[in-house]
């Protein structure tokens, strides 16, 4: 199951053409595609234009979505981030750091465009789709 970061989606909405938008565009119509409910919001709250808003959110409806928070990943996503600022790196928000640990914990890959996730693929093993 490959977990897709608002990062992907923005540049995917924008009409980006990149190697990340190609591969999620791909994954449409397959069960690989996941969405997280906070990348949801993320996304949805970026539109300003109603319509696109709502096609968007029937996209979305599309997908499989899944809650990436609740008190298990909290406490991990917590953990992680200290381990990680022991070793020198400072996650910017705390979302990525929960979208990082829920892929961590359920096995999930995750296709992004943010350099935050490259120090939990480094050091505590997220699966990173690579483009």
């Amino acid at each position: 199951m490959i977990l897709v970061d608002s990062s992907v989606w923005v540049d995917y909405f924008r009409g980006v053409v990149a190697p990340r938008t190609e591969v999620l565009d791909g994954l449409f119509g397959t069960n690989d595609l996941a969405a997280g409910d906070l990348i949801v919001a993320e996304v949805l709250q970026g539109f300003e234009v109603k319509a696109q808003f709502d096609e968007t959110l029937a996209l979305f409806r599309t997908v499989k979505v899944v809650r990436l928070g609740g008190m298990d990943i909290s406490v991990q996503a917590a953990r992680n981030f200290q381990i990680l600022r022991s070793r020198g790196y400072t996650i910017r928000k705390t979302i990525d750091t929960i979208i990082a640990t829920f892929c961590v914990q359920h096995g999930y890959q995750l296709l992004h465009n943010d350099r935050d996730f490259l120090p939990f693929e480094q050091h505590l093993g997220l699966k990173c789709v690579v483009c």
